[in-house]
């Protein structure tokens, strides 16, 4: 994995655990190490799959995966689009062995390899998404949403992941409340237009950490975090 993934990694991490300004050397040192391992150890596994698409009353539809897709914040991502991406990513069952494990014996470790973790299928994403740009050259991407941003719902995972086959392909399953097995695996959208898009997906609204988030708990941002 390239340096500047490393970095994203470790300044992502950083944010999910709270770290205003400069981190204390030992916590950034810590963070480092714990990506390096990661890199080393986890590498983000995906599948994705393009799909072309149509526009109906109920949402937009990816034609012939069974997804549709309900909600003002689809339509308007996908607006200037014909093809849209379904992706699954996901650390895989190891790094959740690894961090029970982690949990289990040594709490403070543990909390920085989960922020590590969920920094680090970020990167996966960030990837596949190279691959699309290989795959669709000339063409451009927009931001990467999931279910949950916005008003796109939940219960549309069973179907992104049907669509996929990401038992199958990559040991990825729901529960009852719809969140995935491994719990670090991420679902997402991403369009594919002929022009530029604007970037849509920003503030809490649409992210996926906002109902756990500490930073909202404490009456700020992630954004607000790092100025």
């Amino acid at each position: 994995m390239k340096k500047d993934a490393l970095r994203a990694c470790r300044d992502e991490a950083l944010r999910y655990l709270r770290v205003r300004g400069e981190p204390p050397e030992p916590l950034r040192e810590q963070v480092e190490r714990v990506c390096a391992e990661l890199a080393e150890s986890f590498p983000p596994r995906f599948v994705y799959r393009a799909f072309p698409l149509d526009f109906s009353a109920e949402g937009v539809v990816l034609t012939g995966s069974g997804v549709t897709l309900a909600g003002t914040l689809a339509r308007r991502m996908l607006s200037r689009c014909d093809t849209a991406a379904l992706l699954v990513c996901t650390l895989g069952l190891g790094f959740e062995q690894r961090l029970r494990a982690l949990t289990s014996r040594d709490m403070g470790e543990a909390v920085v390899w989960d922020a590590c973790g969920s920094a680090w299928v970020e990167r996966g994403c960030e990837q596949a998404e190279d691959e699309l740009r290989t795959r669709f050259p000339g063409r451009y991407l927009t931001d990467r949403f999931s279910p949950g941003y916005g008003d796109l719902p939940f219960d549309v995972q069973p179907a992104v992941l049907s669509a996929l086959n990401a038992a199958r392909r990559l040991g990825v399953v729901l529960g009852e409340s719809l969140m995935m097995t491994p719990s670090k695996s991420v679902t997402a959208i991403v369009g594919v237009a002929d022009t530029p898009q604007p970037a849509r997906v920003r503030g809490c609204a649409f992210c996926t950490l906002r109902e756990s988030c500490e930073y909202r708990k404490g009456g700020t941002s992630c954004e607000a975090a790092d100025i």
